[in-house]
């Protein structure tokens, strides 16, 4: 039952992570890349813990820790540059 669930959870961040790709290749603005990036980060940290919870593998876990962390710093550092940007 479990491995039926997995399958279906990965699945589902497949296309979430297709969707994002798309979005992030097509635009239309900078804005919009950076938010689809950002979730695009966020997907594969769940296609980690997903992965994780299936096989038991606990080392995985600093992977996406990894991974979130520089995706919410890149997010940061362009919320930076969008309000050093405004601000001139």
């Amino acid at each position: 039952m479990l491995d039926v669930v997995m399958n279906i959870v990965l699945a589902m961040l497949l296309v979430a992570m297709l969707l994002a790709l798309a979005r992030m290749v097509r635009g239309p603005a900078l804005p919009d890349r950076v938010v689809a990036l950002d979730f695009l980060a966020a997907s594969t940290v769940g296609v980690i813990v997903a992965a994780t919870a299936g096989t038991g593998q606990r080392p995985l876990l600093d992977g996406a820790i990894l991974i979130a962390l520089v995706g919410f710093l890149g997010t940061v550092a362009y919320s930076w540059f969008v309000e050093k940007d405004s601000q001139s």
